[in-house]
């Protein structure tokens, strides 16, 4: 049973908006962007470790590919990320940090972002910190454009139209995230191979298109969004899509109101003793995306070790956590479909930048063709620039 608050829309009108939106929406040609700058300047780095100076959209992408990568990832630098004003939490991650041998990337689209500036300005206060060991990604004419120029500090741009929470696979991600040692290439090929899916494969295309129009059609039903992913370095992909969900998707509509979807990020199996008790027993107004690995590419395995008065569990012995893991969300996912909960699967071949680079779009295209289906631009924040404004009119009271 539906509930539909929307006109009900055709695939073909919904793709027929983006063919024409895509002309004018930028992130939808980044795979496809050149990358030699980028690859060029990283391949002459010599600091030790990255520094990422930037909050949002300059930073919560590059988080989720860096961390979904590290551990299962040979060789790759250490990437730190500067992103609260939150001054325990600012101190305590400077002094991870080797300063001396660092590089630091500052990034605001807009180049006046508060908290990124402040940061700067206070790590500039701790040391002299070298032109060398600084760069600077932002709007072209942006003000810490103006300002890297007049310092003679290395800037690279994003292209105008493409927005903070869809910058990942520009140079606010690729940037960082080449430095760092991410096969970027990589990256942007799997982003390709879902662009290209979906403007090329009818199936594909219709899949998607059928998945946004059901939120669409039932967001008054089903409000919350939930991201249910089975491993521990999809945490901050979980984080990028909650910016992403959000922000693109809460909007005011001109004659229906306030809209939006909710989204949650959660882990498997973690949250199996958690939030899994309000899902299947609480309110019916969630959706659910599991989101798998198939080969986490490790061996490791449950011992085959027998413990008294715990023989029960034996069972579970010599089978590989990767298959244990697996397992526990297929159990879930037969529960909730027993149940009738809305939900789909989402599955990653392996850890690796391709992979995880087609999620990235994956995530970015569902947006927009959800955006399509409520009739809002998922490409501005207005609900979030009142409070910027007032912020500001409290500090200037104060030095009055």
């Amino acid at each position: 049973m539906c509930s539909h608050s929307f006109p009900l829309v055709s695939r073909d009108d919904i793709f027929e908006a983006i063919l024409v939106e895509q002309e004018e929406v930028g992130y939808y040609h980044l795979p496809d962007a050149p990358i030699e700058d980028i690859l060029a300047f990283a391949s002459k780095d010599t600091h030790a470790e990255i520094v990422v100076v930037g909050v949002g959209g300059s930073s919560l992408g590059t988080k989720a590919v860096y961390r979904f990568l590290k551990d299962a990832t040979q060789g790759l630098k250490e990437l730190h990320f500067l992103e609260s004003t939150d001054p325990v939490s600012l101190l305590a991650n400077i002094a991870r940090i080797d300063l001396p041998n660092a590089l630091f990337v500052v990034i605001s689209k807009s180049g006046h972002t508060t908290e990124t500036l402040s940061i700067y300005k206070y790590l500039l206060s701790l040391q002299t910190i070298e032109k060398t060991s600084l760069v600077v990604v932002t709007d072209e004419g942006s003000p810490l454009h103006k300002h890297a120029l007049s310092e003679n500090i290395r800037t690279f741009h994003l292209p105008s139209n493409v927005g903070g929470r869809f910058s990942v696979l520009s140079s606010v991600g690729l940037l960082p995230l080449a430095l760092a040692g991410v096969d970027i290439h990589a990256l942007l090929t799997g982003a390709r191979a879902v662009k290209d899916a979906f403007f090329g494969d009818i199936s594909v295309r219709n899949a998607l298109i059928a998945k946004a129009v059901f939120y669409g059609q039932n967001h008054t039903r089903y409000t919350i969004n939930t991201l249910f992913s089975y491993a521990d370095g999809l945490k901050y992909l979980n984080e990028w899509y909650i910016q992403l969900w959000g922000e693109s998707l809460g909007k005011i509509h001109p004659t229906r109101g306030n809209i939006g979807l909710t989204p949650i990020g959660i882990i498997g199996p973690v949250d199996q003793h958690s939030f899994l008790q309000l899902v299947v027993e609480g309110p019916r107004d969630k959706t659910m995306t599991f989101l798998q690995i198939r080969d986490f590419g490790t061996p490791v395995v449950v011992p085959d070790i027998s413990l008294k008065h715990l023989e029960s569990l034996d069972i579970f012995n010599t089978l590989p956590f990767g298959q244990l893991i697996n397992l526990q969300a297929e159990a879930i996912i037969e529960q909730l479909s027993l149940l009738g909960i809305p939900l789909d699967t989402l599955e990653l071949a392996r850890i690796d930048p391709e992979n995880i680079g087609a999620l990235i779009f994956y995530f970015e295209l569902l947006t927009s063709l959800v955006a399509q289906v409520l009739e809002v631009s998922p490409y501005d924040q207005p609900g979030v620039e009142d409070g910027k404004k007032i912020l500001k009119q409290k500090v200037m009271a104060m030095h009055k």
